[in-house]
């Protein structure tokens, strides 16, 4: 298996610590290995987050009818497979090394397969567009395999694939906004043993506070207090597996032998379609996995493997081995399996312990959250909402005021609600295992359309992981009536936000590729006398390459005028992490004096923020650089014309032109358009323009109406 191909071999500043792409280990310093036990270290604080906190919620999220000590021996094999198998073998040993040039995740594994496979149905996966060098593998020569072939022919698979991938996108957005809420009001709920005459609505009301206060700092960002997520992580991971030790050796010592697989056998044989429910509880056990994946693009794939093999996997074998040891002799204490096992003596610093780690379980969530919005815009998949880097040295770290504010509401709202953590356990566990699912569909694909992995293994891989995960699935689909629905609920809301999105997107690209000016008409028009060349520098955006927009006449035919120096732009967000700064900007020069082609390239995990002077700085200096470059074509003295022009023109002024356009949507159009197409305007005329993303001051925007007839 090639498992050199989604690497990177850079060296890259992520969060504040540069680190080392996780294929090439030559290229590793004498102090690598303590370079990578630091960043295990801070991984714990970041990465772990849902997964450290599940013995929280894994006991009481389980209907138990009169369980036995079988039963409990039968529980604990299941979570420890569970978490070998998922946790270990799939994305650790396996998952990890799917990465995209450093990054994990839902968009990493689509990103994959639309690079190396022509599978995409963006347009910026149009072969014209210029591939930054930095991208290129010995897999983009690769004859395409049989799959990858199915998927370029059928127009249907690839739409299908994309909603997979935009499902796995919806899904872990619901997982931000269920994994504050049951890991706060789980850790909050550790009030009603030393104190039994709190009632429900005070935890309740409780935890809606502590989570109200977690957003409300969000705008500040995380770097003021991440100093403290590492601690209190580590923290955690070192008690709770110290009094599960303490537990199982006062209570039941063997409890060991639960690991053996016949237990699991007895148990379903035993309990058969209630054993079967109980899986519904014990899917939470492996919560966080997902999110390990995704946040690769934090840390590198080395200190990720360490902190879960050496720090995350044992601990929660010993936690869950300690709360197992005390449910055996305390068969009914279920409901509260965490703090019931917890001895009196330690009880307050644990429970101060387990708020502190949920709240970090919870910010890890919100900032992946965060991301995966950021992700979604840049693609294009959603529409622009503001995104802000709370940090000047760490690029990951972006919040998002919209974002921030509705997953507040949301949150709550879950709190208020459910109220019941075991309800909401119900809606996680669907989140949890539909996510997983997914992933093991598109990393099957990864391993024959790009590893070429031989067929047996492909086979063993997916045979073993879809049938464990889909029995998993079946069980939390029995709790859509009990909770369950508030994913899906969530989830298709998204989605339908996201394909309107995408759907008025491509009408309005297939328009402006239908109607587009060619360089011969606008030839024609800067011939007419009428059409005057006024000075200054204008940046004309537009979607497309292969032409000009349609505005661009409309524009010319109202105002009369053109620019000296006219840029064409066109911003186009690649399905890659990153584009390299020297493949950032792709200029061209469109045969008419003082008219220019440019292509500003930018990846998924790319900031999108500078400054609109930078940014145009940066545009210029290139376009320079192209026509010192190709003077071999010219002669000199027409060089320096052209550098003058350049010059003098950037001293007049700049402008930044873009389209408003709407669809015009009559009676002639099917029921179909008319939902969508409206649905579009509706979110186009509510969300932020694309001009402020680059940083452009408010007074050198200008806006040229027009409407497009559906």
């Amino acid at each position: 298996m090639d498992l050199e191909l989604g690497s990177s071999g850079s060296t890259r500043s992520v969060n504040g610590a540069h680190h080392i792409g996780s294929t090439h280990e030559e290229e590793k310093d004498k102090n690598g290995t303590w370079r990578d036990i630091i960043l295990a270290y801070k991984t714990l604080g970041v990465v772990f987050g849902g997964l450290v906190t599940s013995p929280l919620y894994v006991y009481p999220s389980m209907n138990l009818n009169n369980p036995s000590e079988q039963d409990y021996l039968g529980i604990y094999g299941i979570i420890f497979w569970t978490l070998t198998l998922i946790g270990v073998v799939k994305y650790v040993c396996i998952a990890l090394k799917a990465d995209d040039h450093g990054e994990g995740g839902t968009f990493a594994l689509y990103s994959l397969l639309c690079r190396h496979a022509n599978i995409s149905i963006l347009p910026s996966r149009d072969a014209r567009i210029v591939v930054p060098s930095h991208i290129k593998t010995s897999t983009n020569i690769q004859k395409p395999s049989r799959l990858g072939k199915f998927f370029e022919r059928s127009m249907t698979s690839r739409r299908i694939l994309l909603f997979i991938a935009m499902l796995g996108i919806c899904m872990l957005i619901g997982d931000g906004i269920l994994t504050p809420a049951i890991s706060v009001l789980s850790a909050i709920d550790g009030l009603k043993g030393p104190i039994p005459s709190i009632k429900k609505s005070a935890v309740e009301a409780l935890s809606a506070f502590v989570l109200i206060a977690l957003f409300l700092v969000q705008k500040y960002g995380t770097s003021k207090v991440s100093f403290l997520f590492s601690p209190i992580m580590g923290l955690w991971t070192l008690t709770t597996p110290m009094i599960g030790v303490y537990s199982f050796v006062r209570y039941y010592p063997g409890i060991f032998k639960a690991v053996s697989p016949h237990h699991i056998f007895l148990f379903f044989a035993r309990n058969g379609k209630e054993g079967w429910k109980v899986l519904g509880g014990t899917v939470l056990c492996i919560t966080g996995a997902e999110a390990m994946f995704a946040d690769l693009g934090h840390f590198n794939k080395r200190s990720i493997q360490m902190a879960f093999l050496f720090a995350i996997y044992p601990s929660l074998l010993l936690t869950y081995a300690g709360q197992t040891a005390y449910l055996i002799k305390h068969l009914n204490d279920f409901g509260d399996g965490f703090y019931k096992f917890v001895p009196d003596p330690v009880y307050w610093p644990m429970f101060v312990i387990a708020t502190l780690a949920a709240i970090v379980a919870s910010q890890s969530l919100i900032s992946a959250t965060f991301s995966v919005i950021k992700q979604s815009v840049v693609l294009d998949y959603f529409p622009r909402v503001k995104v802000v880097h709370t940090s000047q040295h760490k690029e990951g770290e972006v919040y998002s005021p919209e974002t921030n504010y509705i997953l507040m509401v949301l949150c709550v709202s879950v709190i208020l609600v459910f109220g019941d953590g075991k309800d909401i356990g119900n809606a996680f566990g669907v989140v949890v295992i539909l996510v997983m699912l997914i992933t093991t569909i598109l990393l099957t694909l990864v391993m024959i359309i790009i590893w070429r992995t031989p067929p047996i293994l492909v086979g063993l891989y997916f045979a073993s992981f879809f049938l464990l995960e889909g029995i998993y699935v079946s069980a939390v689909f029995t709790k859509i009536l009990e909770g369950g629905w508030f994913p899906f609920a969530i989830s298709f809301i998204l989605a339908f936000i996201m394909f309107g999105w995408y759907y008025g997107r491509q009408r309005k690209l297939d328009y402006e590729m239908t109607n587009k000016v060619t360089l011969e008409c606008l030839g024609g028009l800067l011939s007419n006398s009428d059409i005057q060349r006024v000075p200054g520098i204008c940046f004309f955006y537009s979607n497309i390459q292969d032409g000009l927009t349609p505005i661009l006449g409309h524009y010319i035919k109202n105002m009369r005028s053109l620019h000296k120096v006219t840029i064409f732009t066109t911003l186009r967000y690649l399905l890659v992490a990153k584009v390299a700064p020297k493949d950032r900007v792709v200029l061209r020069k469109l045969g008419l004096g003082g008219v220019y082609g440019c292509i500003v390239q930018y990846g998924y995990a790319d900031s999108l923020t500078p400054e609109g002077d930078d940014f145009v700085g940066q545009v210029i200096d290139s376009l320079r650089a192209h026509i010192e470059a190709n003077s071999d074509e010219m002669s000199l003295a027409h060089v320096e014309d052209e550098i003058k022009l350049l010059e003098e023109a950037r001293s007049v002024g700049i402008v930044h032109v873009r389209g408003k356009t709407r669809f015009y949507v009559g009676k002639d159009a099917n029921w179909f358009d008319k939902i969508l197409l409206g649905f579009y305007e509706f979110l186009h005329s509510n969300c932020r323009s694309a001009l402020p993303t680059m940083g452009v001051p408010l007074q050198q925007r200008m806006e040229i109406g027009m409407l497009y007839k559906a």
